[in-house]
């Protein structure tokens, strides 16, 4: 059974910082590429950020790039997302994603490129 938990969400003032995880079960972790994305309320759920199987390639979301910086622990088979000088506009549900990838370096942008999701963890950034 496939399992991604996201953890690490939280209240936090603009400015602030907060570190999301993910820890990923029932898949062979090392061959999945992982995103993060997030909805806020009333909106459709949008891409943050991206990563490749093998951790050499990343892709983020203009609203967060140099903000924000993903990285993986195949050991632990774990993601992670550092999310820096949060902003109000950064308040929303983040879920975490994977999909097998034949690829290494392959990272996806698009909901439909991933079958595997997790709950989500709410970010709430107060201004």
């Amino acid at each position: 059974q496939v399992q991604l938990v996201e953890s690490g969400g939280g209240l936090v003032q603009a400015g602030g910082s907060l570190r999301l995880s993910c820890a990923v079960s029932g898949l062979i972790f090392s061959k999945c590429r992982e995103g993060w994305f997030r909805q806020a309320p009333g909106k459709e759920r949008e891409f943050v950020a991206a990563i490749s199987r093998d951790g050499t390639s990343t892709k983020y979301a203009d609203s967060v790039k140099g903000r924000f910086t993903f990285s993986r622990d195949n050991a632990k088979n774990t993601v992670y997302l550092q999310m820096n000088s949060l902003e109000p506009e950064d308040t929303a549900l983040y879920y975490c994603a994977a999909d097998l990838s034949w690829i290494e370096s392959s990272v996806g942008t698009a909901v439909a490129e991933y079958n595997y999701w997790g709950q989500g963890t709410q970010v709430t950034v107060s201004s």
